[in-house]
């Protein structure tokens, strides 16, 4: 016969199982939206540009947020002067553009493609013989500016929902029981001032020095949201779980949704957060939508949820059964002699390689 103890465990692994078919469904809803869409297709009208000319666009953001010219240190969107205009913006007055080296093309004919020394370049306006094969090719480069979103004035960005930040008090004890887990797990926990001592990010665990950071100027509660956060990516995907640490989007989707049931069997509300921050990195999973993303790794979440709640010494929600992602619930004792349970980490798809080191909450997608 069932104790009361296990009656209680089974009850609140099925309101888990139960909490991430909601997150699946809000997942969904987001990115099957018309806000998702229109950012989608506002996204597509700029072209990617090459590794040397991302490094030329970032350093010379990065002195114009050191001059004020810019509100954030990170580029986003960039384009040309009159492409600005055709998207209905225009580049604000005094504002610097970037430069940059821009493609010089020409344009090739030839009778037979297969030799490379039959190829010859067309004069401007001149066009090519009866049965020659037309083609452009790179001939050189020239400089030339573009400007970021942020120096520009106009019609509205459509964006993607993005993560807001939690505000007001975690819940008591919750801060000092993540704390002790993570130094349980041999790892140093350190509250830094901002996020621009760990490159623009909320947190960041370094699996190298052991330790864990998260930044202070935020309010209790997000501080709190992003150690429960950190401490999943402690748990789940150091560098000897190498099938879990393939893809970073799978990575992040896992470690914010053990957060959310972390965060819930707290009675504390962190979906305006976690359901775009995980919609947002399960889009960028190769050959997967990002429901099934969600969907694949909810073993994995639900054993690392239960191991943290089991292990935590908090006050959390009647039976272990957290409300959903707009809900709230009263609270009551745990149950303080639940058995520990560690994490069983399950086989994950294997995609884009990641680093090995590091692993930081973002800002921002």
């Amino acid at each position: 016969m069932a104790t009361k103890q296990e009656n209680a465990r089974a009850a609140r692994e099925a309101k888990l199982d139960e909490l991430h078919e909601r997150l699946m469904g809000a997942v969904e809803r987001l990115v099957t939206g018309e806000d998702w869409a229109d950012a989608l297709r506002f996204a597509a009208k700029f072209r990617s540009r090459s590794f040397n000319n991302v490094m030329l666009i970032w350093e010379q953001h990065h002195a114009a947020f050191e001059q004020g010219r810019v509100p954030e240190p990170f580029p986003t969107y960039v384009a040309g002067y009159k492409q600005w205009q055709q998207l209905g913006r225009q580049v604000e007055k005094g504002q610097g553009g970037y430069q940059i080296l821009a493609p010089v093309t020409g344009k090739f004919a030839s009778a037979n493609p297969s030799d490379p020394m039959s190829w010859r370049r067309l004069n401007r306006g001149e066009k090519p013989k009866a049965g020659e094969v037309v083609r452009s090719k790179l001939v050189g480069v020239h400089p030339a500016y573009v400007w970021d979103v942020s120096q520009t004035a106009g019609d509205p960005i459509p964006e993607r929902p993005e993560p807001r930040l939690l505000t007001g008090q975690a819940p008591e004890g919750l801060r000092e029981g993540l704390a002790e887990r993570i130094g349980a797990e041999g790892f140093e926990l350190l509250w830094v001032p901002h996020e621009g001592m760990m490159g623009g990010a909320n947190g960041l665990t370094d699996y190298t020095t052991r330790q864990v950071s998260v930044r202070m100027n935020m309010d209790d509660a997000a501080q709190v949201k992003t150690e429960a956060h950190e401490l999943a990516h402690v748990l789940m995907h150091g560098p000897d779980q190498e099938e879990a640490r393939q893809h970073r989007g799978i990575g992040e989707v896992e470690a914010e949704s053990v957060t959310l049931m972390v965060g819930a069997a707290h009675g504390m509300d962190t979906s305006g957060y976690t359901i775009p921050y995980v919609a947002g990195w399960a889009a960028v999973v190769d050959r997967k939508n990002p429901v099934e993303v969600v969907q694949a790794a909810g073993e994995r979440i639900r054993k690392t949820a239960l191991d943290v709640l089991d292990r935590l010494d908090t006050v959390q929600v009647p039976n272990g059964t957290p409300p959903g992602p707009a809900q709230s619930a009263g609270k009551t004792t745990p149950d303080r002699d639940a058995p520990e349970r560690a994490a069983a980490p399950s086989p994950l798809p294997a995609s884009e390689p990641l680093r090995t080191s590091v692993r930081a909450e973002a800002r921002g997608l």
